[in-house]
This record gives structure tokens, C-alpha cells and sequence, in this order.
């Protein structure tokens, strides 16, 4: 029982970190229509910005760890807000108009590019930063000695994740940048027509999932300790498939999709083999594609003729 209580809490804080990537897929789907798969080097970006901004903290001497990582994580999400709005202007507006195709194939070379980049000017070997955050409770401890744990940085992942949930379908229902979303959503050619600024309300959606994107990025980094180039890759593929089966389009959907990948990883890592822990979540996308398409929380498209 021991046990499985941590397992339980460790997928519940990787599926948090799944949860944030999967509101900026969902969120960009929501409006255009389009999976951005430059996301995941996008999250990449942002753990590379939070380890550099926690090495630079160190070396000025702010030491104090709340203040050290109010300021990495804002200058991280700032950061990447304008790599993710570099990327909808240059890779994705131009091809608005274009075939399907072509989006997804810009958004395909803009994440190999951007993979490159960061291994030609970081270096491709993994890098390693010291424990920032440390302690935690010790809550329950097994006759045979194994005790669980539930670190403070679990419980900063899981309340950061909630808080940014609530926050972002506030903004989504009771704000005039979220009416303008769900305007674009439904309909951009009418929404342009009621005086919707829609390069604008798709520009903004991006910047709010890439700032997304760098919260997650930051709490990999705290969470593990190491990062490299190509941790986008993987990751960004196990969000879109969080957001798939949560219901892409939906913020609630992306979240549960979220927690429900990290705990089928953890819980296939503690019982069975770790090496197929990948094929696991990825088994469990397909079949939610075939019995249902929508997603847990997806509505289905109803077009009226």
C-alpha cells in the first residue's frame, strides 16, 4: 500500500508537468485548428532559460530561494513568450491561408531547428544543476522501513499546475481575450467581421502557451536535475497525447489527460517494466482514438450545412 501511495504521488506530479504542455496544444488547437509540435522544444527552451537563471542567481548572490525563482520563472516565461511569438509570426502566420499540410510541416522544421539550436549552443550532453528546493513530509512508513514522501517541490508542481488551471479558464470564460478565443474558435472570417483583431487574439494565444510551456520547463528542472536537447521531443509527443485523451480544445480535458498519462507511467514503472512504460501511454491514445475520438471531455464537431 506504501507503495503504490508514492507511485500515486509521483505520476500525479509528472502528470501535472504533461498537464501545463497540454494547455498550449490545446489552447492553439482550440483557435486555429492546428497542432503546434514545435511546443515541446518550446518547454525545452524554457528548462534551458530556468537552469542558466538559476546558475546566474547563484553567481550574483541572490541566495534566497523564493525570490532566486520569482525571478527565474518570470524571466524564463517572458523569454520563451517571445520565442512562441517569433515562431506563430514567422513559421505559422504566412501559411494561414495555405493547404492543411503546410503549417504542420513548418511546425515539424521549426521544432528540428530549434532542437539544433540549442545543442549547438548548449552543448549536447546533459547538464546537471545541485537540489534547489529540498525537504518535505514524511507521510506514512511501511513495517519493512519504506517510508513515503511527499517533497515540497510535489507539492509547489501540483499547486502551480491548479492555480494556473483555474486562472487560465477564468481568463478564458470572463475575459474579452478569451471571448475573442472562442469568437476565433468558432468562426475567424465572422469574428474579424465584428471588429475581433484575430492576428492578434492567435499572437496572444501563442505567447500564453509558450509561457506555459517555460513554467513546466522550470519545474522539470527542479524536479530532475538534468536536462538535455531532445527532452522536448518526447515530452511534447506525451502532452499532445495527454491533450488527445483529455479532448483536445478542452483546458479541463488537457489536464486530466495530463494527470491520467503520468500516473499510467508511474504505475506501468513501479509494476511492470520501465522500458515499456512509453509504449504503455501510447497504447492507451489508441485505443481512446478508436472507441472515442473526442477525447474523455471533447465534445464532437458538429458542422451545420
Amino acid at each position: 500500500m506504501e507503495y503504490l501511495v508514492q507511485q500515486l504521488i509521483n505520476g500525479i506530479t509528472l502528470g501535472a508537468v504533461y498537464a501545463l504542455i497540454a494547455l498550449g496544444y490545446t489552447m492553439v488547437y482550440g483557435i486555429i485548428g492546428m497542432i503546434n509540435f514545435a511546443h515541446g522544444e518550446v518547454y525545452m527552451l524554457g528548462a534551458f532559460l530556468s537552469m542558466i537563471g538559476i546558475l546566474l542567481m547563484g553567481v550574483i548572490g541572490i541566495t534566497w530561494v523564493p525570490l532566486a525563482l520569482l525571478i527565474v520563472l518570470v524571466c524564463a516565461m517572458a523569454i520563451t513568450a517571445l520565442y512562441g511569438w517569433s515562431i506563430e509570426r514567422i513559421a505559422y502566420r504566412p501559411l494561414r491561408g495555405s493547404f492543411r499540410l503546410a503549417p504542420l510541416i513548418s511546425a515539424i522544421g521549426v521544432s528540428i531547428f530549434l532542437q539544433n539550436y540549442v545543442q549547438l549552443s548548449q552543448g549536447a550532453r546533459p547538464k546537471p544543476i545541485p537540489p534547489v528546493i529540498r525537504g518535505g513530509f514524511e507521510l506514512m512508513t511501511s513495517v519493512d522501513g519504506f517510508t513515503v514522501t511527499l517533497s515540497y517541490l510535489q507539492v509547489f508542481i501540483v499547486a502551480m499546475t491548479i492555480a494556473l488551471m483555474v486562472g487560465f479558464t477564468y481568463l478564458i470564460t470572463r475575459t474579452s481575450l478569451g471571448r475573442a478565443q472562442r469568437a476565433c474558435e468558432q468562426d475567424r472570417t465572422m469574428a474579424s467581421l465584428i471588429g475581433v483583431d484575430v492576428d492578434r487574439t492567435i499572437s496572444t494565444t501563442f505567447v500564453i502557451g509558450a509561457a506555459l510551456a517555460a513554467v513546466a520547463g522550470m519545474m522539470v528542472t527542479l524536479y530532475y536535475g538534468v536536462i538535455d536537447f531532445y527532452i522536448g521531443f518526447l515530452a511534447g509527443i506525451k502532452a499532445f497525447t495527454a491533450a488527445v485523451l483529455g479532448g483536445i480544445g478542452s483546458l479541463p480535458g488537457a489536464v486530466l489527460g495530463g494527470l491520467l498519462i503520468g500516473l499510467i507511467e508511474a504505475l506501468w514503472s513501479a509494476y511492470f517494466s520501465v522500458e515499456y512504460k512509453d509504449v504503455a501511454a501510447f497504447t492507451i491514445l489508441v485505443f481512446v482514438l478508436i472507441f472515442r475520438p473526442t477525447g474523455l471531455l471533447g465534445r464532437p464537431e458538429i458542422e451545420k450545412v
